[in-house]
């Protein structure tokens, strides 16, 4: 696909088409982890998901955000994962360094956080296939250990479409979405960082 067919797909089409690569080899990295392999693991895995999670909150209040995404705030899972933590019994003081490290997360625009907020609700597609591996190997549920990959009521993918339909309704400028595209692979970037410190330096070495 030339570049002006490229800038005709829809934005999440769009956004698809330019993280594929980022997004496959951070889901490989991750499993290569072995995250469900024991609870300890299982852990680590929780606090990456808590840092996104802290990065992306505000994201979910901005009242702009929100009158382009309606629905947006509803969607936040921040709680979800502070219960999985309080779980496995993560420390405070932990917890405290992921929530100051998501914190430090600030899309230079409104357009770059469209794209951060795409990375990251597409991650609940996926999360039914990190839940069932939860479940059968850990012994984890929706209600326990493993809230925020729980489904939505109305059912995953309706939920996705919905979110992506709406991106697919703004009406942006092509270096709009280029901003939108820079703040999808800078969410990827910060999710691999965080694999890295949280999940490979607690790996054994053969595992790395």
């Amino acid at each position: 696909m030339n570049p002006a067919d490229s800038t005709a797909l829809p934005l999440s089409s769009y956004l698809k088409e330019q993280t594929t690569s980022t997004h496959e080899s951070l889901d490989r990295r991750i499993m290569a982890l072995s995250p469900f392999s024991s609870r300890e693991r299982f852990a680590c895995f929780l606090r990456m998901q808590l840092r996104l999670h802290h990065a992306t909150a505000p994201l979910y209040q901005n009242p702009e955000l929100q009158a382009m995404l309606p629905g947006l705030a509803e969607r936040s899972r921040l709680q979800a994962i502070l219960q999985d933590c309080t779980d496995f019994n993560i420390s405070p003081e932990e917890q405290e360094i992921d929530r100051e490290t998501g914190s430090m997360i600030n899309p230079a625009s409104t357009n770059e956080a469209l794209g951060w907020l795409y990375t990251h609700e597409g991650s609940t597609l996926g999360a039914a296939f990190l839940l069932k591996h939860a479940r059968e190997q850990l012994g984890l549920s929706e209600t326990f250990g493993a809230r925020h990959l729980a489904g939505h009521t109305d059912g995953r993918g309706l939920h996705w479409r919905q979110f992506k339909q709406a991106l697919d309704d703004l009406e942006l400028t092509a270096a709009a979405r280029t901003e939108a595209v820079e703040g999808a692979r800078a969410a990827f970037t910060f999710v691999r960082t965080s694999v890295e410190e949280l999940m490979a330096d607690n790996q054994p070495a053969t595992a790395v």
